[in-house]
């Protein structure tokens, strides 16, 4: 008989015995009604676990739901290996790619064994979401296990996934956890639900040459979510699909290789030639604008960590190849005295906020700029938490652009009243287009934190842990603030670098690392560094001074 365990359940908030080798499954059941939700996965020492987890040993568990960070991810990842389950039932010969998260789903794409690309019809769509439907009646549960890589990739090369295959070859892992259903085997980097019974809410809706698969609606978990417009940003990623297909790294695998290979020089060589040639771009149309009179101003915006300030200034630069003159300011310091800061729901001041800037001070210098007038721009002191006035003169000539860089420059409300012809309006975000593998993509979300804990520990003296803790609440930000805005761009520009989460292994790890276990903050942590253990380090030195990958890392040509 196994020895009775002694469990803190932080949801009932006291201690709770179990038989030794029982799962966090059954801990849930005992407690019956005093569980006042489903749970889809729980914290164990802060770490997140599958319910199947069984317990040896005493632990702190708090059970969650769909509604949290690790319950949604939970969800999602179950969804998808029903997706494939059902792929592989309905249509035995085609390939599934789930491309990216765009349109508040994720793209997936279906591919013939030749690698061609298969356009399903809106009859097949429906084909494979009943088959899914049947899979989720059928209850059928998602089997954890563990077994040496060597055996792994056997069984994934039975299943025809090369790119998982590749892999695993490509890192120095000695086991490897799957998952099975139904008998078909799959990875995800993290746990899935206990049972396809648990994943009932979901849609499938055709989308260009593919379809999106919707999991639940973030304001009523009951009901899928509903995609949203975001041609432009598909535009950008499928721009960067095509770079992937031609220099060969697809995803991480083929990343791997490239540095086994000793290739990655060429490779960042290659993709920094990428942005030089789309701010370029970008920059004949805002030339083609300023001669006719227009595009007196040039809005930078973007979410956190996106790499606005470096894009700001080599698209200066590309201006000055068209005979323009660039001027630059900071929405940053127009921020009002922090006390007159507001505050998020958590209590925190919500520097993401339209109105944690001075919007008088604002359409006041704007107009007087557009009118010839010369204007002194203000300077914030983020020591002080205060404007501090120094004399920073600014009058824009005829030939000259003022590019405004700040998280709100598409928002309408930040340029109400001025013409929208003398605005060219430029989206910025690390639209993150490589691929774990086929099943598995890489959250743009998390690209731009691994930069921010790296910039915040570097430049600002804050420890990984408290930018994990604020994280949450810039993301709420970016959900209000900036998101909605992204299609009044004029130009889209992806300043995600193919191999640069290679790079950021080296800094990010140690700072990773030092976050306790005993804080929350540590779940977060412990994925990121499970997440980064798939990656060869590539070697810094091989970063050109002008990459916008300098902005975070240090070592730029530019001055901040």
């Amino acid at each position: 008989m196994e020895k009775t365990i002694r469990i803190y359940c932080r949801n009932v908030e006291e201690y709770v015995d179990i038989e030794g080798g029982s799962s966090l499954l059954e801990l849930a059941s005992s407690l019956g009604s005093r569980l006042v939700f489903r749970p889809i996965c729980a914290l164990v020492n802060n770490k997140t676990e599958a319910l199947s987890f069984p317990v040896f040993s005493p632990k702190v568990v708090e059970f969650t739901d769909v509604s949290t960070r690790q319950g949604r991810d939970v969800y999602v990842r179950s969804l998808c290996m029903m997706l494939y389950k059902a792929v592989k039932d309905v249509f035995p010969a085609l390939v599934l790619r789930i491309e990216l998260s765009i349109c508040r789903g994720n793209y997936c794409r279906l591919l013939k064994a030749d690698g061609k690309a298969y356009e399903p019809s809106a009859e097949e769509v429906e084909k494979i979401k009943k088959r899914m439907a049947e899979i989720h009646d059928a209850d059928i549960p998602f089997l954890r296990k563990e077994k040496l890589t060597d055996d792994v990739m056997d069984i994934f090369r039975s299943q025809d996934l090369p790119d998982k295959v590749e892999l695993l070859e490509t890192v120095d892992h000695l086991y490897t956890t799957y998952y099975t259903l139904d008998g078909l085997a799959d990875s995800y980097y993290g746990p899935l639900a206990p049972s396809t019974g648990h994943i009932g809410v979901f849609d499938l809706v055709s989308y260009k040459s593919g379809f999106l698969l919707m999991a639940f609606d973030a304001a009523d978990h009951s009901l899928p979510a509903r995609p949203i417009d975001q041609e432009k940003m598909y535009h950008a990623f499928t721009e960067y699909l095509k770079f992937n297909k031609v220099i060969r790294v697809s995803n991480v695998g083929d990343l791997n290789r490239a540095v086994e290979r000793r290739t990655t020089a060429d490779l960042i060589n290659t993709a920094e030639a990428l942005h030089d040639k789309i701010l370029g771009r970008i920059s004949d149309e805002i030339a083609e604008r300023r001669h006719r009179g227009e595009a007196q101003f040039v809005m930078i915006a973007g979410p956190s960590s996106s790499g606005k300030t470096t894009s700001c200034k080599r698209l200066a630069i590309q201006l000055m190849t068209n005979l323009i003159t660039p001027k630059m300011i900071s929405l940053d310091d127009y921020f009002v005295d922090r006390e007159k800061t507001p505050r998020d729901e958590s209590g925190d001041y919500d520097f993401e906020s339209l109105h944690a800037l001075d919007l008088e001070r604002l359409s006041s210098d704007f107009n007087r700029l557009l009118a010839g007038e010369e204007i002194n721009l203000p300077t914030y002191s983020f020591e002080l938490g205060r404007r501090v006035e120094t004399e920073r003169p600014l009058r824009l000539e005829e030939n000259d652009v003022l590019i405004i860089e700040g998280i709100h420059g598409l928002n309408p409300e930040l340029t109400f009243g001025i013409s929208p012809k003398s605005i060219f309006k430029i989206y910025v975000s690390a639209l993150t287009t490589l691929r774990i593998d086929d099943h598995n993509w890489i959250s743009t979300s998390d690209n731009r934190l691994l930069r921010r804990i790296v910039r915040d520990h570097k430049y600002r003296g804050t420890s990984a842990l408290e930018t994990i803790r604020r994280w949450p609440s810039v993301r709420r930000g970016e959900e209000k603030w900036i998101f909605p805005f992204a299609e009044n761009a004029d130009a889209t520009f992806n300043s995600s670098l193919i191999f640069e989460i290679g790079v950021m292994r080296n800094y990010a790890e140690p700072l990773l690392r030092s976050v306790p276990r005993t804080a929350p903050q540590y779940a977060e942590a412990y994925r990121l560094l499970r997440f980064l253990s798939y990656f060869q380090p590539i070697p810094v030195s091989q970063i050109p001074a002008t990459s916008l990958l300098r902005e975070f890392l240090g070592g730029s040509a530019f001055k901040y």
